[in-house]
């Protein structure tokens, strides 16, 4: 990679880190659930005007849409607003890696490597040891949420996978349309109108900042050099920058909001990381199904991952 390009793809990674940072202040805004409708609606408008038509049938977007935007998106946000720190999400989320790799054994035909087996041992080692520290620290609600939002991410990287969008921006503008409507339901709902009406009158310019970070900055900027950097590179070139995610998200929430790096924090890093590495950049071995109808390698398995690790 040009050292450009290796600077873009390490600022997109930064973008995403300090992204858990700006979420956690957003959430003294909004409402989690409303906050996560407000970031697709405004990555959505007015780009899905200027992006074109969709590129791939409406039920991969539908599907995305809800899997990525209402399931993982609304379990992470909810999850933070409980008390799960930033920092601690923005690691804790990659594990979203060995629950891609499950999905792709079980969906997609795929044999992982022996070496790809190891890293989620690794990577779940580093679960382990980081649900030891929250548990030590604060309550395991929010711990909880953000794995299972790291296990709908899984299934929407299967789905993207499947999808194998052409252009990653326009399919990211795309699948934020369909968020927005169920996740206003659901604060509506759960949230109620008096909270959200409360949130939206009082409105300010850090409020409103932190939404237009998530939107424009995490999703599509982000998205969008991602997918502009996966188009000139291999992709096993491109997801390794992933990898430094929870790194600025966990160095960004020490330094602005004060949260703690614990030596378990440091141990559960260094294997989920370490683990996530082994499951993602390792070739997984096709199935015969898949092998014998010459199913395309649209992405590995921490490919689609990378593209949506805004938070």
């Amino acid at each position: 990679m040009r050292p450009a390009h290796v600077l873009l793809a390490v600022l997109v990674a930064a973008v995403w880190g300090v992204n858990f940072t700006v979420i956690e202040v957003g959430l003294d805004h909004f409402p989690p659930l409303l906050f996560s409708a407000l970031r697709f609606l405004v990555a959505a408008l007015p780009a899905v005007f200027l992006v074109g038509p969709p590129k791939v049938a409406w039920k991969w977007i539908v599907g995305v849409g809800l899997a990525l935007g209402v399931a993982k998106f609304g379990l992470l946000f909810i999850g933070m607003d409980v008390g799960m720190p930033g920092g601690l999400s923005s690691l804790v989320l990659q594990i979203q890696a060995v629950f891609t790799a499950l999905f792709a054994v079980a969906f997609l035909g795929e044999r992982p490597t022996r070496v790809r087996v190891a890293g989620m041992a690794v990577a779940l080692a580093g679960i382990g040891v980081a649900a030891v520290d929250e548990g030590a620290s604060g309550p395991l609600t929010g711990f909880a949420l953000v794995v299972a939002a790291a296990a709908c991410w899984g299934v929407s990287n299967i789905l993207t996978r499947k999808a194998s969008p052409p252009d990653a921006l326009n399919f990211m503008i795309w699948v934020s349309t369909v968020p927005v409507l169920p996740l206003l339901a659901l604060s509506l709902l759960l949230e109620g109108w008096s909270a959200d009406l409360a949130a939206l009158r009082s409105l300010d310019w850090p409020g409103a900042g932190t939404v237009l970070y998530v939107a424009w900055g995490a999703t599509v900027f982000g998205f969008g050099a991602w997918g502009w950097l996966l188009h000139r590179h291999p992709a096993s070139t491109v997801a390794p920058f992933s990898l430094l995610v929870p790194v600025f998200g966990m160095t960004s929430a020490a330094l602005f909001l004060g949260e703690s790096l614990t030596p378990l924090r440091w141990c559960a890093a260094a294997l989920l990381v370490g683990g996530v590495a082994l499951t993602s950049l390792a070739p997984a071995k096709p199935g015969r199904v898949r092998a014998a109808r010459g199913a395309g390698n649209c992405a590995t398995s921490h490919d689609e991952p990378a593209r949506a690790n805004g938070g």
